[in-house]
């Protein structure tokens, strides 16, 4: 993990100037008012939906597999609003990471705080079942107050210098952040009775990796949570977060504790948490991190849905 304290000036080399364009797009923007912070996002968005096509590839079919039911013409109005939620998110990353937190946290309404209270109240810890959404950098910051240890996972990505900035965002919110695949030091944590803020929906080929339904659509699939469930007696609740249509603010709504939950069938518990994301991602569909290869990997003959015809 990069030291929090790290010093940013080191990356002042040609390989990380785009890096430093977004570090300074992002201090400056958590300036300016809601409204405007959200036109300059969808604005960006736009712009991203025209250079990045292979996303834009990706994003196209992801959802004719998941929203078949839609027309093209649906699916691309669909499409180009997900990446308007791309720019935003890049703005509300920023607040997350470099806000105010209570100016944050007056903009977010947080539903079923009182599930997240009688889990603590068991003392085993609890996972929070999240994604990614496009507005999860910011569950975080909403999130803190209610949790007295608040933990989550990460994944250093190759960029060094983002990787800083990450670390030290995220840790404005969070107390221990830990290596992406780190069982023990999840396990240890809920044990503790910590928060464990905890997204096992994107593609996921190695051990405890499973074919599970995904809109209907077989995923590989991490099986973790109920596994780690069974280890400790860890409350497993949703927790999702979504912008409101109007532009107004945020809302981020933790369900109520899964029933009979784990059980002996990792793939049937795995199904059920797939499930209750897939019935918020309809009620919120542009929000979902749509340009991530969600149906990679899978063996045959499933296809690959991602191959261009020739």
């Amino acid at each position: 993990m990069p030291a929090n304290n790290a010093s940013l000036l080191r990356f002042w080399t040609p390989g990380y100037w785009f890096t430093w364009l977004v570090y300074l797009y992002m201090r400056g923007i958590v300036f300016l008012p809601l409204a405007w912070q959200l036109a300059v996002g969808r604005n960006l968005g736009r712009c991203l939906n025209v250079v990045l096509y292979p996303k834009r590839h990706i994003a196209d079919r992801n959802l004719a597999v998941c929203f078949p039911e839609l027309t093209p013409a649906e699916r691309k109005r669909l499409r180009n609003k997900h990446f308007e939620s791309i720019g935003l998110s890049v703005g509300e990353m920023a607040m997350g990471w470099y806000g105010s937190k209570p100016r944050l946290r007056e903009l977010t309404t947080i539903n079923g705080v009182e599930h997240l209270e009688g889990a603590l109240e068991r003392g085993n810890g609890v996972i929070l079942l999240s994604a990614h959404f496009t507005t999860f950098e910011f569950d975080f910051a909403a999130l803190k107050p209610h949790c007295p240890k608040l933990c989550a996972m990460y994944r250093d990505q190759r960029n060094e210098m983002w990787n800083v900035m990450m670390h030290r965002g995220r840790g404005q919110s969070i107390d221990e952040l830990f290596p992406k695949n780190s069982v023990r030091a999840m396990v240890k944590a809920l044990r503790e009775n910590a928060v464990v803020w905890y997204a096992p929906d994107q593609n996921y080929r190695k051990k405890y990796g499973a074919l599970v339904p995904f809109f209907g659509e077989p995923a590989m699939t991490n099986t973790a949570t109920s596994r780690i469930a069974a280890m400790t007696g860890a409350t497993v609740l949703t927790y999702f977060c979504h912008r409101r249509e109007d532009g107004s603010g945020y809302v981020a709504d933790i369900g109520a504790p899964f029933e009979n939950f784990p059980t002996e069938d990792l793939v049937a518990d795995t199904t059920r948490l797939m499930e209750a994301l897939a019935d918020y991602v309809r009620q919120y569909p542009d929000q979902y991190c749509w340009i991530h290869q969600r149906f990679k990997g899978r063996p045959e003959p499933l296809p690959d849905i991602y191959k261009k015809s020739a």
